[in-house]
């Protein structure tokens, strides 16, 4: 797999996890909503790709019972979707640096052969 493609999968796969992060976000305050989980996975030919469960949401049901008393809460943690969302950016961008750096060395290459 190019570098190309390497950094588009990884742009893909954390522009998903921000979706997800942003969902959960948006429905913190919604009575017994539970986050979406997002995992990244490599491909088996490169790349990498993400996967949001909602398999976790039973985990995250008992975690926000057992940390709030509130059972009418969600089982949003704000301040861990704060941290993935920087994390999720900074993945992000370094991907677009991929692909960047992979066009302009494809660009050079195209000049060497005219």
């Amino acid at each position: 797999m190019s570098s190309l493609n390497i950094g588009i999968s990884g742009m893909k796969a954390y522009q998903g996890a921000l979706d997800s992060s942003a969902n959960n976000i948006a429905n913190a305050q919604t009575k017994g909503y539970q986050p979406q989980l997002a995992s990244f996975q490599e491909n088996a030919n490169g790349g990498v790709r993400v996967n949001i469960s909602k398999a976790a949401q039973d985990l995250a049901a008992i975690n926000s019972n057992a940390e709030n008393s509130n059972a009418d809460a969600s089982g949003t943690d704000l301040s861990t979707e704060l941290t993935n969302n920087l994390q999720y950016k900074a993945g992000f961008e370094f991907s677009a640096k991929v692909v960047k750096t992979a066009d302009e060395i494809f660009a050079t290459l195209l000049d060497l052969n005219k």
